[in-house]
């Protein structure tokens, strides 16, 4: 990034809700740096392939063009939604976490219905694997349709005149942003349906050279980054690393700081839904420089109590992500939220 004083280029998928949210961190970043910033639209295979995302190749199916753009220069800023993106850090590039929208997810149904009262037998649209698990764990009488496309075509499906679902979930943290809550007739408990890890946060990148000390865009992002934000995500993304787990993995995971805590819980269930696990665990917040170390250490630490209670028996994990072969810590096991199959 030569000229200061020259717009900064920001790298943004072409989608209403990417430009949306790409948007949002664009005002900012003018903020904060002074400097004007325009879009640049990158098209990635997700934009371009057809087929559920499990058969796309998952998460990253969104992410990689967006970050080649970054490491050739052709976008000095990419935001991505972070829970698109995998778990593994790429050299040379450096993200920051800010503030997190409603991580919940939201159901669209016909009618103000919710989850209890949809009829017997009702159509519910999701692409979403951890959803479609989660759903049928609570309501086995459902049809959970798969479905693909943007989230007015998706909206449509439940709630157009040519509507051919009774609902579809989708996060509420996009409708939010596109200014659609008027939409939602439920946000669904997290303990009912689980976030996907990352949900509802947004993932600013940028080259890590030019983030160093002095560089020209440091100052800005140690001011997007949001301290417990990032804790949170830490934690769930952890998780998602230890059980080597994709997008076709129905996994959950959603952590908060609160009060010097910061708590999480994770689900893994079964993709017909007969059989869920389910974890929770805290560690207290101390000192600023071991913080991310402990929620790096939290979503480890439930991962492997989830392997130890059988979740690679009951979700598609890599077969590198094997059961323990020590005891779990006992701390982290709470009889009140650990999931006996079927719960």
């Amino acid at each position: 990034m030569g000229d200061v004083t020259a717009p900064l280029r920001l790298g943004t998928r072409a989608s209403l809700l990417a430009t949306t949210q790409s948007g949002l961190v664009a005002k900012r970043l003018e903020e904060l740096t002074g400097r004007p910033v325009e879009l640049v639209h990158i098209r990635t295979d997700g934009d371009v392939l057809t087929g559920s995302l499990a058969s796309l190749g998952g998460t990253g199916v969104f992410v990689a063009a967006l970050r080649e753009a970054l490491l050739d220069d052709r976008c000095d800023v990419a935001v991505h939604s972070l829970k698109d993106l995998p778990t593994a850090a790429v050299e040379g590039l450096t993200f920051v976490t800010p503030e997190r929208e409603d991580p919940r997810d939201a159901l669209c149904a016909r009618d103000g219905l919710t989850l209890d009262t949809l009829p017997r037998g009702a159509r519910i649209g999701t692409g979403s694997p951890r959803r479609a698990a989660q759903l049928r764990a609570a309501r086995p009488d459902l049809d959970v349709v798969d479905i693909r496309g943007n989230v007015d075509t998706r909206l449509k499906r439940a709630l157009g005149p040519d509507a051919d679902l009774d609902a579809v979930v989708l996060a509420c943290s996009g409708l939010a942003r596109l200014g659609r809550t008027d939409t939602v007739t439920q946000a669904l408990d997290p303990a009912v349906v689980a976030p996907a890890p990352g949900q509802g946060a947004l993932a600013v990148e940028a080259r890590t050279t030019d983030l160093a000390p002095g560089g020209p865009l440091a100052a800005a992002f140690a001011a997007l980054d949001h301290r417990a934000t990032r804790l949170s995500v830490t934690a769930e993304r952890a998780v998602l690393a230890r059980l080597e787990a994709g997008c076709a993995a129905p996994v959950g995971a959603l952590a908060r700081v609160d009060e010097g805590q910061l708590t999480l819980t994770a689900v893994v269930a079964r993709v017909d839904g007969t059989e869920k696990l389910r974890h929770r665990a805290s560690v207290a917040l101390g000192a600023i420089s071991g913080d991310d170390d402990a929620a790096r250490d939290l979503g480890v630490r439930v991962a492997e109590a989830l392997l130890a209670d059988g979740a690679a028996d009951l979700a598609p994990l890599a077969a590198t992500a094997q059961r323990p072969t020590t005891t779990p810590d006992p701390a982290l096991a709470d009889p009140t939220e650990a999931g006996a199959p079927g719960s």
